[in-house]
């Protein structure tokens, strides 16, 4: 799949890899093998290997937000201007508001780390939505659906965070400062320019490095690390969501959607995820 620079230059700090000529991936240190993760982990299920099996009732948004039922039961609040960010939810108020939802039932596989879903590998980064799908495609997968993606996160109580209630800085990767960035140098992505400012940007971990960012199904990095490409649920809008999000300080929740880019966007913190229907 994947092409080796000649070499690292001299002024980044990684060793890195240009996937296809277009996207890249970290390439320190070694991935564990898909087998031996599902054994310990005991959540595939029915799924291929690598996959976990999503089964339940998601809480729908047929009567209401429930992004925003969410923000009326914060407790504790970081800042409530976009980008939201909520330091604690009233669990018990929460289960009260959603209590009488309505709720669909969900069965599929998900990818349980983010692609190329190997715990203690990185995630690839500068892929597009086109490219993601067509990824997915080629392991006999599918992009999820952000509907998939959401419910894989939250649960059946529609937690906030896919690690519970409580915004942690040290379950998952999130809300690290961001730095400057220079758009100019990313594009065109196979150049030197890209990789110097990509390094300069990183500070992503490896696939699987918190054990506490597990969601209740059992699938890792859900918010924070990288955002993640999906496939939009809406008709008539543009397919390409981004879910979870990254490093930096922004909403890094299982229900919020970022729907501002189109199929072809690329940028320095954006992979992905594979689904898969049961069969």
């Amino acid at each position: 799949m994947a092409g080796a620079l000649d070499g690292m230059p001299d002024d980044v700090s990684r060793a890195w890899r240009l996937i296809d000529g277009r996207y890249w991936q970290i390439t320190e240190g070694a991935g564990e093998e898909p087998s031996a993760t599902d054994a310990r982990e005991g959540t595939r299920g029915a799924c291929p290997e690598g996959m976990v099996e999503v089964r339940g009732r998601m809480k729908t948004d047929e009567a209401t937000s429930i992004e925003a039922l969410q923000n009326a039961t914060c407790s504790a609040w970081i800042n409530r201007q976009f980008p939201e960010r909520c330091l604690r939810f009233d669990r018990d108020a929460w289960l009260r508001l959603s209590e009488r939802l309505p709720t669909r039932a969900m069965r599929f596989c998900i990818d349980r780390f983010e692609y190329p879903d190997r715990r203690g590998e990185y995630p690839i980064i500068e892929v597009t939505w086109h490219e993601s799908v067509a990824l997915c495609a080629a392991q006999g997968k599918r992009l999820c659906t952000e509907v998939e993606w959401t419910f894989a996160c939250e649960g059946e109580e529609a937690t906030p965070y896919p690690n519970g209630y409580v915004r942690d800085a040290d379950a998952c990767v999130i809300d690290r400062r961001p730095r400057a960035v220079n758009e100019r140098a990313l594009s065109p992505r196979d150049t030197h320019a890209a990789l110097v400012e990509l390094d300069h940007l990183w500070q992503g971990e490896p696939s699987g490095s918190r054990a506490a960012c597990r969601s209740a199904f059992g699938v890792y990095d859900m918010t924070g690390n990288i955002d993640e490409w999906t496939t939009s649920v809406h008709p008539g809008e543009r397919p390409s969501i981004l879910k979870g999000g990254y490093w930096g300080p922004v909403r890094t929740r299982c229900r919020p959607s970022t729907r501002a880019h189109g199929e072809d966007y690329a940028f320095y913190q954006e992979g992905l995820r594979c689904c898969r229907d049961l069969e």
